[in-house]
């Protein structure tokens, strides 16, 4: 909704200015210039990147525009799910945690939390290193470091359209100057017409300009900001997991490590700790009760 409202803003304040001035919205009403200049930004984007990126820029752009980020009801499945299956490792023998790992699709303790088990990524990462843990020869700081390595490919991967939307908005500049060079060559072969056609054709050929930079910095730029901002919440769960696994790694009690993934969560979304006691504790009571 944010994206939308500023593009509202933007284009409304700019072509209200320009009509303020004086100007006539209809001269601004150059489809093939915006089909020169789009095509080749869309071009230009396929050709830098690979399919995958291609697509997951897709996704991300419909994740900026909808604002799919984690909320507080998200944070408090996550920290649920991860007091449920440290508390399983903390007191269950190897053998009767081992099958929660193995197939965590039929596993109660992931079936209990179906958002976050909808989040394959997420779950693996959690599967892979709570099994690292059961099977105790690692130390928490190889363990921290090993998760930190991931975590940090995991960010590379995701920010790729942020990078990708980022070159083409950087491109658009130039791309609309190549829109109205091609204008102008169009209105040097008409020299001979009236100056009023002339100045027409030229007028054309400077709005592939205008249309390049605005796209530039008042659209693909900002977008690609919002693309980032998206992106690193989504990724932030990670973070969540892995301090509470090392938590329980240096001896903490199930609500104490998820109490250090708690507090890895922004103050804006960040649940109380009577919240998380309810959704762990009291909660995690209910179900076993139910």
């Amino acid at each position: 909704m944010g994206v939308l409202i500023g593009l509202v803003i933007a284009i409304g304040c700019m072509l209200g200015g320009f009509v303020a001035m004086g100007g006539h919205l209809v001269v601004l009403w150059q489809p093939w210039e915006f089909v020169i200049i789009g095509g080749m930004g869309a071009g230009t984007f396929v050709m830098a990147n690979p399919m995958k990126t291609v697509v997951d820029t897709g996704k991300a752009s419909l994740d900026a525009l909808t604002g799919k980020v984690p909320k507080r009801k998200d944070y408090l499945a996550l920290l649920g799910l991860m007091h449920a299956l440290i508390r399983e490792l903390k007191t269950k023998p190897r053998n009767e945690v081992e099958p929660h790992l193995d197939d965590p699709a039929n596993s109660e303790i992931f079936k209990a939390y179906p958002d976050v088990a909808k989040n394959a990524d997420l779950v693996l990462f959690i599967c892979d290193y709570a099994r690292l843990i059961l099977i105790g020869n690692a130390r928490a700081h190889e363990i921290e470091a090993l998760m930190d390595e991931e975590i940090s490919g995991y960010r590379k991967d995701r920010l790729k359209p942020y990078g990708a939307v980022t070159t083409v908005a950087e491109a658009m500049p130039a791309l609309g100057i190549v829109a109205a060079v091609l204008g102008i060559v169009k209105a040097m072969g008409a020299l001979d017409q009236s100056p009023q056609i002339l100045g027409g054709l030229i007028g054309a050929a400077l709005v592939g300009t205008f249309f390049g930079v605005f796209m530039s910095y008042g659209v693909l730029a900002p977008f690609a900001i919002k693309i980032k901002t998206i992106r690193e919440k989504q990724n932030h769960v990670y973070i969540i997991v892995k301090q509470s696994l090392i938590a329980h790694m240096s001896g903490a009690v199930p609500q104490i490590a998820v109490e250090h993934g708690r507090k890895g969560i922004s103050l804006a979304d960040r649940p109380t700790i009577d919240e998380v006691e309810n959704a762990t504790v009291t909660g995690g009571a209910q179900r076993e009760a139910a």
